[in-house]
């Protein structure tokens, strides 16, 4: 695949995707512009069979640490609803799972991203989760998630 041209200006060469939607652009004006108008996520479907979701591998220095930008991104949108406030973790809790080295360690295994990157990706998620559930890998990360919020 060659260089792009930006899909803002049609004009310049591209060096950078849209986090959102993958449109190519080349500056930050021409950034800006492009998020005047909402873009969303692009899906898998039968139409666009090619289109994934798509999550970055981390080396060993960025999985050691938590930030938004080593994070997933998941290109399925899901609204954030709170059927139980009780369930909603606390800011200690969250982070104990955060600085949790035992966590961290679990994390790095290869097949359980994966299994984490398939439920995020899912337009079924809930579905996805209760199948992971099945998986004793996921069902131990589970439990030290567990030991960490509540000691």
């Amino acid at each position: 695949m060659g260089p792009r041209v930006c899909q803002v200006c049609n004009e310049a060469q591209s060096k950078y995707k849209c986090p959102s939607c993958r449109a190519p652009y080349c500056s930050v004006p021409c950034f800006k512009k492009h998020k005047e108008t909402p873009c969303v996520s692009p899906l898998p479907s039968e139409e666009n069979p090619k289109s994934t979701c798509v999550l970055p591998v981390q080396s060993e220095e960025t999985s050691s640490s938590f930030s938004s930008a080593a994070a997933p991104e998941s290109l399925v949108e899901r609204p954030i609803t709170v059927t139980e406030p009780s369930a909603v973790l606390e800011r200690h809790q969250l982070e104990a799972i955060a600085s949790s080295s035992e966590l961290r360690d679990a994390l790095k295994d290869k097949s359980l991203q994966k299994l984490i990157g398939s439920i995020d990706c899912s337009t079924d998620a809930e579905n996805e989760l209760d199948k992971a559930m099945e998986v004793e890998v996921f069902r131990l990360l589970t439990d030290k998630i567990l030991s960490a919020i509540n000691p």
